[in-house]
């Protein structure tokens, strides 16, 4: 479990996250939803320890994590997946250079091994015969998926995802959902997505966590969001919705 409480963070006196508490459930995707702007990325990065939060605590498992020292939280940063928004593959590395960059980072491995575990995570999210092609040379979806291979490297018990369906068709959008449905249920992670799909959240909001102006406005699943009387909610699902349908009248 990861237990999120009371937590703020500013940023040049300006409040970005305001008393949020949350518990975050193993072996499901826990969905984190809301506006742009309205503080999903830096309560992702804040977890993560990224970010250094004001006030509050972070815990994994029993572990108060925003207290340790750099060397301790490494120890916790090696069971840490992340698929950064827009993939942020390095530009000057192969895709299987990419995917190894964890190993190099925490591990002791020899280079073969690193090899081998690289190819086995790629053909997990089914990238083949892509090793030496730089990302500039791969689709949007196939860089996604490449992300995500590095993600699960390290064989991860907590995976965190920030807009991973950003800039995606609706085909590859569902495609990558499946992938780390499937990995997370593959690895039993606490998985931690930020998103503002709501084909993604009623595919997948077994929990919803909706964040408004910096602070936790509602919690619940994708059957209790199709009938919440919070208001904040309700016109924010609404202006997604209305949003996909521009977007679909424009292509026709």
């Amino acid at each position: 479990m990861i237990k999120v409480s009371h937590i703020w963070k500013s940023f040049n006196n300006q409040t970005v996250l305001k008393d949020i508490s949350i518990e975050f459930d193993q072996g499901m995707i826990n969905l984190i939803i809301g506006q742009s702007g309205s503080g999903k990325t830096v309560l992702l990065k804040s977890i993560v320890g990224l970010l250094d939060i004001d006030k509050g605590e972070i815990k994994f498992e029993d572990i108060v994590y925003n207290k340790l020292n750099f060397k301790k939280k490494k120890e916790i940063r090696k069971k840490i997946g992340m698929l950064f928004q827009g993939s942020a593959l390095f530009d000057s590395s192969t895709v299987e250079e990419n995917v190894i960059y964890p190993l190099d980072m925490f591990t002791n491995m020899s280079f073969e091994e690193k090899r081998e575990r690289a190819n086995f995570c790629l053909k997990r999210v089914n990238v083949l015969n892509a090793n030496h092609h730089y990302p500039s040379e791969i689709s949007g979806g196939m860089q996604k998926r490449v992300a995500i291979a590095r993600a699960i490297v390290l064989n991860p018990k907590y995976l965190f995802c920030d807009e991973p369906d950003s800039g995606l068709d609706p085909i590859t959008t569902l495609r990558i959902d499946n992938l780390i449905k499937e990995i997370t249920e593959e690895f039993n992670t606490i998985t931690i997505v930020n998103t503002h799909d709501m084909n993604s959240v009623m595919e997948f909001g077994e929990k919803i966590i909706f964040i408004h102006d910096g602070q936790k406005w509602w919690e619940g699943t994708k059957e209790e969001i199709l009938h919440t009387d919070n208001e904040k909610l309700n016109d924010f699902v609404f202006a997604n919705h209305m949003a996909k349908r521009m977007k679909q009248m424009k292509r026709t």
